[in-house]
């Protein structure tokens, strides 16, 4: 499946990219799986995405839970949670 990826804030400066295109195996079918896939890839990935990191994710734009499904062509986006005042 091919995804477009994008990356804020902190997450984007750990990577030190702000996205990419990848086309994930088969067996990555929902946000969790892809977050696992990416964390697989090694440092520094394992280091930014780590699963005791809290992540937010949106697919296309709209807020989603890791037991989201992916679609073909869908843009995610990871970021750390926002805090304000």
């Amino acid at each position: 499946m091919k995804l477009e990826l994008r990356f804020f804030a902190s997450l984007r400066e750990g990577l030190g990219l702000s996205g990419e295109s990848i086309i994930t195996p088969s067996e990555v079918k929902t946000i969790a799986d892809l977050r696992v896939h990416l964390i697989e890839r090694g440092k520094p990935w394992a280091e930014v995405l780590a699963s005791n990191k809290v992540i937010r994710c949106a697919l296309n734009q709209e807020m989603v839970k890791d037991s989201t499904s992916l679609v073909e062509g869908a843009e995610v986006a990871f970021f750390p949670p926002v805090t304000g005042g």
